[in-house]
């Protein structure tokens, strides 16, 4: 097995080649379904196993999203249930949001055993808010017949549009206001906030899961672009963190092909099942960084 051994520079570290696609692909086909790209549970794996706990392993979780969303994100295109001006509200609060995430994790986050604590309580706070989600009250089969969206009207101020028969609609400035927060975490964690966009979309806003699934996953690509831009080229404190482009580039493989297989499952799951699923992947992540940071 030592001659499918890799070394990869930035993150000092060696491993099989065909595991980091192999793990991408696996995450990347379930959380892609709920919108996420994966990257936060990349995020471990990376610490964990690769002993890769630099700034520079948020700049590579960054490049594996821009590498692997476009999958997803054409399959949620092509199924008509990409809503377009949720993505724009996601992009414009969080762009300059990752920017400052970019500032304060160089300079205030640096050590690993803090940076674990902080990803520990992020994590907890969304899997919490995913396991007490309620189920539909109607118990009721979806039609995937009707899985697309329709009289979509947007303004600055509202959007509206029908998605499998009800209303959905938000306001514009509270959502950008909460992307700009979340790009802040998102610029910390380097996962561009979308796990975290995915909780308050569905449990504080209503919109449905398979409509602002694709709207994230397009957000995560553009404000992970930035991110490896402000990683790479933007130096703090006299040093830039550019990502590991051979590990985020066999991330980014897997992760393409499993986003796009995950957008075109998605709707053929009941969307209680994704979430609870993905809940509980997050706590037990969430759980075991917590407990390291005191023992």
């Amino acid at each position: 097995m030592d001659s499918f051994l890799i070394t990869f520079p930035v993150a000092g570290a060696q491993t099989w080649f065909f595991l980091p696609p192999l793990i991408a692909f696996g995450l990347s086909f379930f959380t892609s379904m709920a919108g996420v790209s994966g990257a936060f549970l990349l995020l471990p794996f990376q610490m964990s196993y690769l002993g890769f706990v630099s700034p520079s392993v948020s700049a590579t979780n960054f490049l594996y999203n821009v590498i692997g969303t476009p999958g997803g994100v054409l399959r949620f295109i092509r199924e008509q249930r990409m809503v377009w001006p949720l993505a724009y509200c996601f992009i414009g609060g969080s762009l300059p949001g990752i920017l400052m995430g970019y500032y304060l994790r160089i300079c205030y986050l640096p050590d690993p055993k803090i940076f674990k604590l902080f990803v520990g309580v992020v994590l907890l706070g969304i899997g919490l808010r995913l396991a007490k989600k309620k189920a539909p009250q109607s118990g009721q089969k979806k039609s995937t017949a009707s899985f697309k969206v329709s009289d979509l009207r947007a303004s600055l101020s509202r959007v509206s549009y029908i998605f499998n028969g009800e209303q959905v609609s938000f306001s514009v400035p509270t959502l950008v206001i909460i992307s700009f927060f979340i790009g802040i975490i998102g610029g910390i964690y380097g996962v561009s906030g979308g796990v975290i966009l995915v909780p308050i979309c569905v449990g504080f806003l209503n919109i449905p899961i398979y409509t602002a699934a694709g709207a994230v996953l397009f957000a995560n690509f553009v404000t992970s672009l930035a991110g490896v831009t402000f990683y790479s080229l933007i130096p703090i404190n006299g040093q830039t963190a550019p990502p590991d482009l051979i590990l985020g580039g066999l991330f980014g493989i897997g992760g393409l092909g499993g986003m796009y297989l995950g957008a075109k499952c998605q709707k053929y799951l009941p969307e209680q099942l994704i979430k609870g699923g993905l809940a509980f992947i997050i706590l037990l992540v969430a759980g075991r960084y917590i407990i390291q940071f005191f023992f």
